[in-house]
């Protein structure tokens, strides 16, 4: 693998993980039977409402970030570059927002596609390391992998576990303290891969977890999780779900969040 931030290999802290059922890995259906014809105009409805959100969105965020640069001239008072930048900030945010509600969609209505294929999590977890390098040095976090070079091979869809271990391990990062280090575990389990990701957080309230989740889970603010609320998790149990696997949440009393992956082993 490539360098990380901060050590790569610790101790591993076992603890009792709960496995999802021991599926093979497999293109992923809903249980009714599927109407091809419907599946397709899924398809193309996604297809369609994402180019025209996207479009717009992708020209605003680029021209405020030309009149943010003043790459055609000053602007005169200051205060329009700063409103050019917040309207950059606020355009990437909706643009997030609009690609997770739909990456939710598709898997949701089941047609997401998945070409599953083994893969090294060793690689996967070093390109995902790769993307979180603006995060890590914003909050001088570590990723530390217990038993690096014994890592298992993974039968998953590329793109998929790329994205599924970055929310994940952006989500440990994020709501962990400042300075502090995403512990990752895996371990072979049957046809199944375990892997456990591990923050230093607060952690919450076992009884919130289920609402962590689930999609557009509405918080009335008063609870431990009120920080947490987000689709990136849930779009997380979504994808591995699709390649065959499960998510699962665990939050021992004040030892932070850990998040517990199946994924079929190749």
């Amino acid at each position: 693998m490539k360098p990380h931030f901060g050590p790569m290999t610790r101790p591993v802290r076992h603890q009792a993980a709960p496995l999802q059922s021991d599926t093979p890995g497999r293109k992923f259906e809903l249980p009714a039977a599927r109407d091809p014809a419907l599946d397709e105009r899924r398809r193309a409805f996604l297809r369609a409402i994402s180019h025209e959100l996207r479009t717009p969105l992708t020209s605003i965020i680029g021209f405020s970030e030309i009149i943010a640069a003043e790459l055609y001239g000053p602007l005169g008072a200051p205060q329009y570059r700063e409103y050019a930048e917040h309207v950059r900030r606020s355009g990437r945010r909706l643009l997030k927002l609009v690609n997770q509600v739909l990456e939710i969609a598709r898997l949701e209505g089941g047609v997401a596609d998945m070409a599953l294929a083994p893969h090294p999590l060793v690689h996967l977890l070093d390109d995902v390391s790769d993307l979180l390098r603006e995060d890590l040095l914003a909050r001088r976090g570590q990723i530390v992998v217990a038993d690096e070079a014994d890592l298992p091979t993974v039968r998953v869809d590329a793109r998929a576990a790329r994205d599924l271990l970055f929310n994940l391990i952006q989500n440990a990062l994020l709501h962990g303290p400042v300075g502090g280090a995403v512990d990752i575990r895996a371990r072979p389990a049957g046809r199944q891969v375990v892997i456990e990701i591990e923050d230093a957080g607060p952690g919450v309230d076992p009884a919130e977890i289920p609402g962590l989740l689930t999609p557009f889970q509405q918080d009335d603010g008063s609870s431990t999780t009120a920080h947490r609320i987000g689709l990136g998790l849930p779009i997380a149990r979504l994808l591995a779900e699709a390649m065959g696997g499960g998510l699962t949440l665990s939050s021992p009393e004040g030892r932070g969040l850990t998040a517990i992956v199946t994924l079929p082993a190749a």
